[in-house]
């Protein structure tokens, strides 16, 4: 039986179901290999549209990023409006622009709706750690008012520090419409609402063979499922069941710790607000406190998914840095999880096979992202696949170097923007 990873959230989770394994042959209209946030949100979405759905899981709901990431909920995609207006047409960019504020609304109306209990709070602030940054900061608050988002305030130094109890940074931006979540909880109340609207869920049911046709079957060790539509919505965890997918992204690895409980002073202190906190560089760092007063503090990238030796030994100076207050607090929880990166790092929404979609590569978005994707395929499947065609329209390239040099060539390309973020160039 493959577990949780040993995370906060893991130790702190509201649910505690076990979904079965899949024993037997079975048929539905739709059945989804992944039980993270991508799976999730589509099985909920068209579970809500009448079909009936089965989500194949090879570990536990939520198992891969989606219960492991950072909890913060941050609109837009790993790349923003000013690079999609440049990079696409002006209809795929505009269609694009006017969606990237929908998947924290779907997360937020999900919480409502379904009284979902996931640690929710509103506000997340993005610093800048030189003037050139905060320049940034000031035409990334330009670009997201131009499409509707008029929850912004940009922050000079001082106005900051009222903020977050650090000198470190240069100013802000303060975004109501972001915020943050226990993603764990929220990936488990979800799966409870799927099972309310006739959905299955089955676990430690791996995927080891697709079988393409008129009606795709996905065969596990056990059992099988046919339907007239297959998912793909594993991500960094697909592994090699579909190549023809994978070879055009890289697992990336990405490290969180997790302090003891701090005193309602310090808390306070560090972030009186309660407001989740990245930074603007490159190799970013991430941080908020959890409802229960402790620091979750992550940040930098593994390429090629290794598991770094000592977690915390990464991850504790720069959260030293931001925070001399946190020097010598014991670390609780340090654990890694993969997330998928794509070389334009915009997500890989398509189908080949006509009946066999996939949502991948949201490239350290993926929180919100996921939720639009689970959306737009429930329209696509209902007769209204122009926004889901929008990103299916963009190309997929593979990384330089082929499969021996992409990690090695990414992670040379990685140090040179962060050592440009060094120098504020």
């Amino acid at each position: 039986m493959i577990n949780h990873t040993s995370s906060y959230y893991a130790a702190t989770a509201n649910y505690h179901r076990d979904f079965p394994v899949l024993e037997g042959d079975m048929e539905c209209d739709i059945c989804i290999v992944g039980a993270g946030f991508s799976g999730l949100s589509s099985a909920l979405h068209l579970a809500q549209k009448g079909f009936k759905v089965v989500v194949l899981e090879s570990a536990k709901v939520g198992f891969g990023a989606t219960g492991r990431n950072g909890g913060q909920i941050v609109n837009s995609y790993s790349r923003d409006v000013d690079v999609i207006e440049k990079r696409y047409s002006p209809d795929v960019a505009q269609s694009l622009c006017n969606m990237i504020f929908e998947g924290g609304d779907i997360i937020r109306g999900l919480i409502k709706d379904h009284n979902i209990d996931c640690d929710y709070r509103q506000g997340g602030l993005f610093t800048s750690v030189n003037k050139k940054q905060q320049a940034g900061l000031a035409a990334h608050k330009h670009h997201w008012e131009r499409y509707g988002n008029h929850d912004l305030t940009l922050l000079d130094k001082q106005e900051l520090q009222t903020m977050i109890g650090t000198d470190a940074y240069e100013g802000g931006l303060l975004d109501m419409r972001g915020g943050h979540i226990h993603p764990l909880k929220l990936a488990l109340g979800e799966a409870e609402v799927i099972l309310s609207l006739g959905g299955q869920i089955f676990e430690q049911s791996a995927v080891t063979r697709i079988e393409k046709g008129a009606n795709p079957v996905a065969h596990t060790a056990n059992g099988s499922v046919k339907a007239k539509y297959l998912v793909l919505a594993g991500n960094a965890y697909l592994g090699g069941l579909a190549p023809n997918i994978s070879n055009k992204a890289i697992p990336c690895g990405t490290q969180i710790v997790t302090t003891e409980v701090l005193s309602d002073e310090l808390a306070s202190e560090l972030l009186p607000q309660r407001y989740c906190v990245e930074d603007c560089n490159y190799l970013l760092d991430y941080f908020r406190l959890t409802a229960d007063n402790r620091m979750l503090f992550g940040g930098g990238v593994v390429y090629g998914a290794r598991d770094p030796n000592d977690i915390e030994k990464l991850i504790r100076p720069k959260m030293e840095t931001v925070f001399p207050q946190l020097k010598g607090k014991k670390i609780d929880f340090a654990w890694t999880g993969n997330f998928l990166l794509t070389y334009s790092r915009m997500p890989q929404f398509g189908a080949f096979a006509d009946n066999i979609y996939y949502l991948q590569g949201y490239s350290g978005h993926g929180v919100t992202c996921t939720h639009l994707a689970g959306k737009l395929l429930a329209e696509a499947l209902t007769g209204h696949a122009e926004r889901f065609d929008a990103f299916a329209s963009l190309k997929h390239y593979a990384f330089p170097g082929g499969r021996h040099f992409q990690v090695p060539f990414t992670a040379l390309g990685a140090a040179y923007y962060n050592l440009r973020d060094k120098l504020a160039i």
